[in-house]
């Protein structure tokens, strides 16, 4: 089995937004993303689903080049692989696409932050299950920042490029034993920064 490194994606097209907004196609390409490429067989068994069904979803998700099919080495049923490392939501700068976006949008990003809130809440459960050194080196954090908005688009630029050669799909020099590791970076302005009267606030 072959198949190419892919790359971080922004999706803006509304229709693949309103495609992802399935929950059994997000879980699919969430799937891809994370374990690499999986036949449709492969898939129904984690995602709770049919063969049948995820070949359906999934050609849909290939339809808008989420997805793609690749070479089978024993010739019998062809995997699929995520042609992104990950995906961030954008929109349109086509006018006429902006009816429902925000919407579709909307919905991508409220499932994205419930899947990441679902998965860190089972990590928690299972800590005890985990090796000490799993335990010792995992970390659940976080620090409020005072930042410029170009501060913050540099810093998360720097952290990007800091991650990405750890990225699985993509990494070739991984140690003997390395395993598949979830780390989710969230920054933004903090909703409560204009009423406590941040700075940059007119008074």
């Amino acid at each position: 089995m072959s198949f190419r490194s892919p790359e971080r994606r922004t999706v803006t097209d509304p229709r693949a937004l309103r495609a992802l907004a399935h929950p059994l196609r997000l879980a699919l390409l969430d799937h891809l993303m994370t374990f690499g490429p999986r036949t449709a067989s492969e898939c129904a068994e984690v995602v709770g689903s049919t063969p049948s069904n995820c070949s359906y979803h999934l050609r849909a998700l290939a339809r808008f080049g989420l997805v793609e099919a690749v070479e089978a080495d024993d010739g019998r049923e062809r995997p699929w692989q995520s042609t992104a490392t990950g995906l961030t939501f954008g929109r349109s700068e086509d006018p006429g696409f902006h009816l429902g976006e925000d919407t579709a949008e909307r919905l991508l990003v409220d499932r994205q932050i419930d899947d990441e809130a679902a998965l860190v809440h089972r990590a928690v459960a299972q800590r005890d299950e985990q090796p000490a050194e799993w335990r010792d080196a995992s970390i659940l954090t976080g620090y409020a920042l005072r930042l410029s908005p170009a501060e913050l688009k540099d810093l998360t630029e720097k952290l990007d490029a800091l991650i990405r050669p750890y990225i699985g799909l993509t990494r070739a020099d991984a140690p003997d034993d390395a395993d598949v590791v979830a780390l989710h970076l969230n920054a933004f302005r903090h909703p409560d920064a204009q009423r406590a009267g941040g700075a940059g606030e007119s008074s």
